[in-house]
């Protein structure tokens, strides 16, 4: 039902409410308030305390005239009172207070007290005029836009929840809500809106993050399900000379990098498409997991095709595979953006008549020149850098090929099931034997000079480091000036007889590309860049990362950043320069410097920076999550998990019983459908 059916709901008012994305009744049903103010435990004045946030109930008994600062700043006084004492509400920047009040008039507070030397005061307090009839129970705080009061919203919800009952369907049957202890949907949204009590407000509040949470593994267990129903593929036969692959190798595989290699061998012998996700730490090992995939389908006679965000990267793993598969008769190629006409026309014959067995590239592989005889296994290197249509591309151009997709982001298992839930997951959690720890170090501006010349002492033993400049500009844009400038100060200052390289978002591919290649072949001692070196190759001879303004990064992108180096034989340092003026901000310096874990340190950034932020649920093509949090529900995840695995695997989602479910959740999949995509 249009929202402008509802008493009270005129053009501006409408105006308004679509401004904050309320169209319809159920949009309205669906806009949950932000907080609540408990009137049932109003505080008389005489028993505020200092540093609480309270709510109290008062009458204004001066207006004081506005005072401003010298810089101009305006300080509103309007003193209240109770029968118990007198309250100071204080107001910043808000000239038009004094006028919003009038003597004798009753009012509901709620803010933070300050008490200095008798002294009480509310900072900023809400306020709302009351009649005598209004300020009991526990009251809803919306979302506010200009223009409209919360006893407006109050309102206009409230007639919506009385008159509007076909917006609200009950889509779980009665015996899986008393299996998990769950409200009807009608008393649950109510009781958000304008709660009975707080049991009742967290029971409601409860039960709606469980049908949110449900609905989105119902929709990436169906995508899941087709993709297995519907995709046969090549049967790969495990190859009898994997034993001897991985005893050849340097080094002995660690546990979690065996069970992904038993899990990615058993998904190929099967003849239903595979489709997983490795996700490990920086430097955990998972490009060997991906090189035993390429091995057992190449051994089969089974194309192959692996591809990486960047040319340097491409070429890396290229010479990786390479390396490792040197002693099997495998036909082996590399295609770019740099492989001349000749050589390209020679692996085009060559794919299309088979006798290529893995072919390594970056987004050449999907160029429409481009045909196979017989891709079986499709790997994508880095995947967060590619987009949906990107990987698809690349899929297409086999007959169902089986999907490996690899990423640097550790998030813990449960979580990486609600983001990646349409996927199998191996996730390597153990560094290699052998791998360099990195210490961390967290230095004031101050120190900046001793840092320096510590890393010159490092380039003068032979090694390589980075220095990385932030992000500065309001619109995200790189401040490329502060990267050129950093490279002048360090040339002048500590590195005159040495070469320095600059690079950052605004050069082009293949300069980029070339600066990369100097520094990996030793051109460059000091590589000063942006964040562009977050995801890259391999430099075993950088031993030192320095990153300027830390604190303006997050915990993730940090330990990306560490990631570069320590991956030679070489002791490694990492070392952030900043100036937190948050509390925030200098916790995460303490985190980066007390743990290497990445996948501690995901937890961590979650809880600082939100779910949402962190997963960049949009770049995933989930919907956005109106109450719950995957980190802090992650028990009703869990519940709503298993209840989506029992709907599916039972085939009972096509019950009539479950058809408003199966409804919503096909709304989700339609809405989303060019976005949620497992290719």
């Amino acid at each position: 039902m249009d929202i402008k059916s509802i008493k009270g709901v005129g053009p501006k008012t409408l105006k308004v409410l679509n401004s904050i994305g309320i169209y319809s009744t159920s949009d309205m049903l669906y806009y949950f308030p932000r907080g609540y103010e408990d009137r049932n435990n109003k505080k008389t004045v005489d028993k505020l305390i200092d540093g609480e946030n309270a709510v109290v109930n008062v009458e204004v008994s001066l207006i004081m005239r506005c005072k401003r600062t010298r810089t101009g700043k305006s300080i509103n006084r309007i003193v209240f009172k109770d029968d118990t004492g007198y309250l100071t509400g204080v107001w910043f920047n808000k000239p038009y207070m004094s006028k919003t009040f009038k003597i004798g008039e009753n009012i509901i507070l709620y803010g933070t007290i300050k008490i200095n030397n008798g002294e009480i005061e509310i900072i900023e307090p809400q306020y709302e005029k009351i009649k005598s009839e209004e300020y009991n129970g526990i009251i809803p705080i919306y979302p506010l836009s200009k223009n409209i009061t919360q006893n407006a919203l109050r309102k206009i919800s409230n007639q919506c929840i009385n008159s509007v009952n076909e917006d609200i369907k009950e889509c779980l049957p009665i015996e899986l809500k008393k299996r998990y202890e769950l409200e009807d949907i009608d008393y649950a949204i109510k009781n958000i809106h304008f709660p009975e009590s707080f049991d009742a407000l967290n029971k409601s509040i409860r039960r709606v993050k469980f049908d949110e949470l449900l609905k989105l593994q119902l929709a990436l267990f169906l995508i899941k399900n087709q993709y297995e129903n519907d995709k046969t593929a090549y049967k790969i036969n495990p190859c009898p000379q994997i034993p001897k692959l991985i005893e050849s190798l340097p080094y002995k595989l660690t546990n979690s990098q065996k069970n992904a290699v038993n899990e990615t061998i058993q998904d190929l012998n099967k003849n239903k498409a595979m489709n997983r996700l490795v996700q490990g730490d920086v430097g955990s090992g998972k490009t060997i997991i991906a090189i035993i995939a390429l091995f057992d389908c190449a051994m089969n006679g089974i194309q192959c095709a692996m591809m990486a965000p960047t040319e340097i990267l491409a070429q890396q793993n290229y010479e990786s595979i390479k390396k490792v598969l040197q002693k099997w008769d495998l036909n082996i190629q590399m295609l770019s953006g740099s492989t001349s006409k000749k050589d390209k026309d020679d692996i085009l014959m060559k794919l299309k008549n088979g006798e290529i067995n893995i072919i390594v590239g970056t987004h050449s592989l999907i160029q429409d020149d481009i045909e196979f005889k017989n891709l079986g296994l499709v790997i994508t290197d880095e995947q967060h850098r590619f987009g949906v249509r990107q990987r698809s591309n690349l899929a297409a151009k086999g007959h169902n090929p089986h999907v490996l997709v690899m990423t640097a982001t550790p998030i813990p298992r449960t979580l990486a099931l609600f983001i990646y839930g349409d996927m199998d997951i191996s996730i390597i959690n153990e560094l290699p034997p052998g791998r360099q720890k990195v210490d961390t170090y967290f230095v004031r501006p101050s120190l900046r000079d001793r840092i320096y010349k510590f890393l010159k002492k490092q380039i003068d033993e032979g090694r390589q480091g980075y220095v990385i400049c932030p992000m500065v500009s309001e619109n995200g844009d790189l401040d490329v000036s502060s990267v050129e400038q950093m490279a002048v100060f360090l040339k002048n200052n500590y590195f005159r007889n040495y070469k320095i390289g600059v690079i950052h978002g605004k050069l082009n591919y293949k300069e980029k590309e070339k600066i990369m290649k100097d520094f990996y072949n030793k051109k460059i001692q000091v590589l000063v860049s942006t964040t562009v070196v977050e995801v890259g190759i391999n430099v075993p001879n950088a031993t030192v990362m320095v990153v300027e303004d830390a604190d303006r990064f997050g915990l993730a992108q940090l330990h990306q950043l560490r990631g570069r180096v320590g991956r030679g034989i070489y002791k490694s340092y990492c070392i952030l320069i900043g100036d937190p003026k948050t509390s925030e901000g200098l916790e995460r310096m303490k985190i980066m410097v007390m743990t290497n874990d990445g996948f501690k340190i995901a937890e961590k950034d979650m809880e600082i920076r939100g779910t949402g932020e962190f997963f960049g649920l949009k770049q995933h093509g989930l919907p956005e999550l109106k109450l719950a949090d995957p980190i802090k529900d992650i028990d009703i995840l869990k519940d709503a998990r298993e209840v989506a695995k029992y709907l599916i695997e039972s085939k009972k989602i096509y019950d009539d019983e479950f058809k408003i479910l199966r409804e919503e959740t096909e709304k989700i999949l339609y809405e989303k459908k060019d976005d949620i995509n497992i290719n």
